[in-house]
């Protein structure tokens, strides 16, 4: 599985971005896409994801209700829309797969779970 993302950029805090990721190979047995994002000196943490299966999403707290995980299963693509971006919002963004079939209902929450990455994409917001 390859995926690439795109869609990172500068904006000024209250603005909005739309992150995008494709995704090739044998995506057939995928369970869960997400986003993560990593701030310098920080841990990766999850921002958003979404069971391939079921649709059901989820959502860290900094970020719910500001941003929003979705899909378009004919180009094989996951998005992320973040709004009203806070400068604390800025990080290096990452798509990612996971196989686990835990994530058949609800997906899959850890970074452990997931196994294959994007390469990143930065997020700057400025105040």
């Amino acid at each position: 599985v390859q995926l690439q993302a795109s869609g990172g950029g500068s904006v000024q805090a209250g603005g909005s971005l739309r992150l995008s990721c494709v995704a090739s190979g044998r995506t057939s047995t995928t369970y869960s896409r997400g986003w993560f994002r990593q701030a310098p000196g920080k841990e990766r943490e999850l921002v958003a994801a979404t069971s391939w299966n079921s649709g059901i999403t989820d959502y860290a707290d900094s970020v719910r209700g500001r941003f929003t995980i979705s899909r378009d299963n004919a180009k094989n693509t996951m998005y992320l829309h973040m709004n009203s971006l806070k400068p604390e919002d800025k990080a290096v963004y990452y798509c990612a797969v996971s196989g686990s079939s835990t994530g058949y209902i609800a997906p899959n929450l850890q970074a452990a779970e997931y196994d294959y990455w994007g390469q990143g994409t930065q997020v700057t917001v400025s105040s």
